[in-house]
Parts: C-alpha cells; sequence; structure tokens
C-alpha cells in the first residue's frame, strides 16, 4: 500500500473517531440518556460502539467503535484500539432503534476482557439495571455488575442488547491507524503506542463528563 494511501486511511479513521466523540458528547448533552459522571469515574475501560451501515468506512454489518482503558497508576485514558461488533452483538431483540452504544468496563479483569480474539458480553452484561430476561442474575448489586450498556436512544439498559454476540478487535483498521500491526493488548495495555490527538480529545472528554456535575 502507498503511503497516500495509508494516510488516507488513517485520516479516515480519525474522522471515526471525531465522530464517535460527538456522538458521545451529544448523549452527555441529554440529561436522560447521559451516563452518570459517577459511574463514568469508577469505570476502568469504555468502549464506544456506533452501529453503522455496510459501505461506510471500515464499517460491518454490525458495527464499529473504539475502546480506550484508564492507566491504573495515572487514571488517565490511552490510546485508543478500534474494535467491530457483528449483527447479533447490536442486539435487536430489545428494539434496532438503538445506533449508538457506551459500554462500561467497570473491573480490571472486565478491561482486560476486551484483548481476547472475540468478547461475548452476554453473561457479562447481565443483571444491568433494566433487564428482566437476566433472571437471578437481574438480583446482583450494581456495584458487583463489571459491565454497563448505555445507548443514545434508550439510556441504561440491560445485558440482552449484548446477547448472542461478540465484539473483536479491527486488526486492520489498528494496522492502518498505527502503521504497524499490534494486538488490542499491545494498544491499551502494553503501551506499544502514544495516543493520537483525536483519541487524546475523547479522552478529554470522557474525563470531563466523568467530573460533571448534575445539572
Amino acid at each position: 500500500m502507498t503511503l497516500p494511501g495509508l494516510a488516507d486511511d488513517k485520516a479516515k479513521l480519525e474522522a471515526q473517531i471525531r465522530k464517535l466523540t460527538a456522538k458521545f458528547e451529544s448523549m452527555q448533552s441529554n440529561p436522560e440518556k447521559a451516563v452518570p459522571a459517577a459511574e463514568l469515574k469508577r469505570a476502568r475501560g469504555v468502549v464506544l460502539l456506533d452501529r453503522t451501515k455496510a459501505g461506510f468506512i471500515f464499517a460491518y454489518q454490525g458495527g464499529s467503535g473504539v475502546a480506550l482503558v484508564k492507566d491504573g497508576n495515572t487514571e488517565n485514558y490511552g490510546a485508543a484500539a478500534f474494535l467491530k461488533a457483528n449483527e447479533a452483538s447490536l442486539g435487536f431483540q430489545i428494539g434496532g432503534e438503538q445506533s449508538f452504544y457506551v459500554i462500561l468496563l467497570m473491573s480490571t479483569n472486565a478491561a482486560r476482557g476486551i484483548t481476547d480474539s472475540k468478547v461475548n458480553f452476554a453473561g457479562e452484561a447481565r443483571g444491568t439495571a433494566g433487564d428482566q430476561t437476566a433472571g437471578e442474575e437481574g438480583k446482583i448489586s450494581p456495584d458487583e455488575r463489571p459491565i454497563r450498556v448505555y445507548s443514545d436512544r434508550a439510556g441504561l439498559y440491560g445485558g440482552a442488547a449484548l446477547k448472542g454476540g461478540a465484539i473483536a478487535a479491527d486488526d486492520e483498521a489498528n494496522r492502518k491507524y498505527y502503521g504497524d500491526y499490534f494486538t488490542v493488548h499491545d494498544i491499551l495495555f502494553n503501551k506499544k503506542v502514544k495516543p493520537t490527538e483525536p483519541a487524546k480529545e475523547l479522552a478529554k472528554k470522557l474525563t470531563e463528563a466523568a467530573t460533571a456535575k448534575k445539572k
């Protein structure tokens, strides 16, 4: 691939991060849909996932997004890793209207789970508020739920939204963005790459939302 081609791919992926950032900001501006600041502050990692249409840059039938995790020492977010989701993981069983998701990874284990080749959140996400399909798991304490799922259309809803599907690393997008092959673990935990400007801006917005006072 030529260098101009790589630069064009990177520019498109940077535009994708900025689009996700804008969607997050828009969601936070609506008190009924906003992710609570306390939840964002406690989260060890965040996944922003956008439902996309076939033909969109680096998009799949399901969706595409990015993940960021916090450094255990500084509490700052690091570089962004690109992810993809299959159709099933967007949870049409509770309505296909949702288009943008904020997935909070509330524990270190949950955050490290996204470095697996494929992540199935079905069991992890059950028991989130409003999930009437989780049975006994729906009775667990909010503090024990390792994953929270929010959307721009539905606010906080249950783990059924990710039931039966998986989110995986988008290795091709990560290669094109960082110019070499890096695993999600390399990007998020081994610090093999530095945060780019769009990733820094997204991290800034996440941090600001985590410290925002309730209106």
